[in-house]
């Protein structure tokens, strides 16, 4: 897989963000950007295009679902951007149902967060390279056949 993918990561915690900083390192995952600032969160994202953000959903002030409404109006319809979102409690299904691709319970298991990384990360690969062989409208008809949320 190319190591070469963008990971950008929002945390107001500068020990989490070192922390997931060394994680991606020891799995040659070096092109990452980090942040303890949500507020910039946007603009890093449209300078970046990162292909996964990892986000912490609670900080002060501008919290991590303020974060995913805003990436949620960014990210176009027929994209797909895994977000993984870091949380200490119930909140993730609040996470899913905004956008979050995938969730990690803190404190982190490395094995658990590398696993969750590299499935990410592949899907989103896989997904680019779709994209470049099937037209765009393709892949939107697609996605307007997948079940609704909550339909089981």
């Amino acid at each position: 897989m190319n190591r070469d993918l963008r990971i950008l990561i929002v945390d107001d915690q500068r020990p989490n963000l070192d922390l997931m900083e060394q994680l991606l390192a020891r799995e040659g995952l070096h092109n990452v950007l980090s942040s303890t600032e949500p507020l910039r969160t946007l603009d890093l994202f449209n300078s970046f295009e990162p292909d996964l953000v990892i986000l912490d959903l609670h900080m002060p002030a501008f919290d991590g679902f303020a974060v995913l409404e805003q990436l949620n109006r960014r990210i176009p319809a027929n994209d797909y951007l895994p977000i993984l979102v870091l949380t200490a409690d119930a909140t993730r299904l609040r996470a899913l149902a905004l956008g979050a691709r995938d969730f990690i319970s803190k404190p982190l298991d490395a094995l658990e967060t590398m696993l969750r990384i590299w499935n990410l990360l592949e899907t989103r690969a896989l997904y680019k390279a779709l994209r470049e062989l099937v037209p765009s409208q393709q892949i939107e008809l697609l996605r307007q056949h997948r079940p609704a949320a909550g339909a089981v």
